[in-house]
């Protein structure tokens, strides 16, 4: 089966088959970081440009090492060191970038919409790595396969998502990737960090949880979020501290949880803020799985982008 889409946007977009085929992409690429030489040739002659307006450790990182493990061409780009210092719009660094025959451009920007914005000028095939307060598409993918490695099938599934839900593009992408898949999907946190209208999200809604305790009871697995003071105009609630008190997740929390509820965080973590340490390290916690799953869900998406069938991920070692 081939991926017919040019571009990945957003999950709002892709059908339950096209996240399958993803998935099930990743999970052959998965064993190539597992090899002595972690390496094949399935992107040669392809180049790629990672464009990264905002900072970002985890996300960067993963695309880099997916992309030079399928043996493409890379070139990064840095805001701080660019034209952009200069005045140059993003159509125009975006264009001149193109112009010099990349075929795939990987970038995260501070603006909603900056990747649908750019899709209407490039003919390179455009991955979105986050864009604003809209969607990170990758980073559901890997949370995703994570969660369907451990029970085979998203389908009837509870994920409950806490924290900073107005702020959170990861919670978006999830949103619309785990509905789709026929998973229930509660959100629960402070009113104020609650987007207008977010029960109409996804296929068939989400559910408004404000007792945490209550939100963590039947759920199958928990996914919290970091607290995104940077993104904040005006302060949400009175201080980490009471936030903590009322929607940190600690292990006393979890002890209203079922015993084999997964917990998640796409990092980076606020320890004491949205999670105690002693979640953050238990054994309950599959955070550090999600990170070696992202290479593998990076894999797969610039492989089908660029023109690869599901069935040519297993690729012969060299």
């Amino acid at each position: 089966m081939r991926y017919n889409q040019k571009n990945l946007l957003g999950l709002e977009e892709l059908s339950s088959g096209e996240i399958e085929l993803i998935l099930d992409t990743a999970d052959n690429f998965k064993e190539v970081s597992e090899r002595a030489i972690k390496k094949v040739p399935a992107l040669r002659g392809i180049t790629i440009a990672n464009l990264f307006y905002e900072p970002s450790t985890r996300t960067k990182m993963s695309f880099e090492l997916a992309e030079k493990r399928l043996s493409a061409d890379i070139v990064n780009f840095s805001k701080a060191t660019s034209s952009v210092k200069k005045g140059e719009s993003l159509r125009d660094t975006a264009e001149n970038i193109e112009a010099m025959k990349v075929d795939i451009v990987v970038m995260r920007h501070g603006s909603s919409g900056a990747h649908r914005f750019l899709s209407e000028f490039l003919d390179a095939s455009i991955v979105n790595a986050g864009d604003g307060q809209h969607e990170h598409p990758t980073q559901a993918l890997l949370d995703m396969l994570t969660l369907r490695q451990r029970w085979g099938t998203l389908k009837g599934k509870k994920v409950t998502i806490i924290g900073d839900i107005m702020h959170s593009r990861v919670a978006r992408s999830n949103i619309w990737g785990l509905t789709r898949m026929g998973a229930e999907v509660t959100v629960c946190g402070p009113p104020t960090m609650m987007p207008p209208e977010v029960e109409n999200m996804g296929d068939g809604g989400v559910k408004i949880e404000y007792d945490l305790r209550k939100a963590v009871a039947d759920a199958d697995a928990i996914n919290i979020l970091r607290i995104q003071l940077e993104r904040q105009k005006n302060k949400l609630f009175p201080s980490l501290r009471e936030y903590f008190a009322v929607f940190g997740v600690s292990s006393e929390i979890l002890k209203d949880a079922k015993n084999d509820c997964i917990v998640m965080h796409p990092g980076p973590m606020n320890r004491g803020v949205e999670i105690s340490q002693r979640v953050a390290d238990g054994e309950q916690a599959v955070i550090l799985p999600q990170v070696t799953n992202g290479v593998a869900v990076r894999m797969a998406v610039l492989f089908l982008i660029a023109g690869g069938r599901s069935g040519e991920a297993k690729i012969e070692k060299k």
